[in-house]
């Protein structure tokens, strides 16, 4: 994830805040294998929430008619001292339905390997 300016052009200050605009990487099927074919993302942030812990973007990739995508994540802090990370993507808009169809399957891996992957690089072993 990089943050950007309006033409995606990379800046300085890599600190997200509401409306600044990211360019995400994304390997769907999960792999960071460069042979697969690799996905970009241009979002724009909506959501910095630092006492709430939540953070959330939406796709500016294509008009809201033809595809909305909003991406929240959240932290909880659990009594046992163990941390909650959920993520969600909402999509709406008539190319839901092919983005469904076309990526649904390797959506849902891709979303469960980030997890994964989190929950490696944060939990001690």
């Amino acid at each position: 994830m990089t943050i950007v300016d309006e033409s995606k052009k990379a800046l300085a200050d890599q600190t997200l805040a509401v409306d600044k605009h990211i360019l995400m990487k994304c390997h769907i099927p999960p792999s960071m294998d460069d042979r697969h074919r690799k996905q970009t993302a241009f979002e724009i942030v909506k959501t910095v929430d630092p006492e709430n812990h939540r953070l959330s973007w939406i796709n500016i990739d294509y008009p809201s008619w033809a595809l909305r995508a909003e991406r929240w994540q959240t932290l909880e802090s659990l009594p046992d001292g163990r941390t909650k990370y959920e993520t969600w993507e909402v999509f709406g808009g008539i190319l839901a339905y092919v983005v469904k169809w076309y990526l649904g399957k390797s959506l849902d891996m891709s979303f469960r390997a980030f997890v994964t992957g989190l929950k490696d690089r944060c939990e001690p072993r």
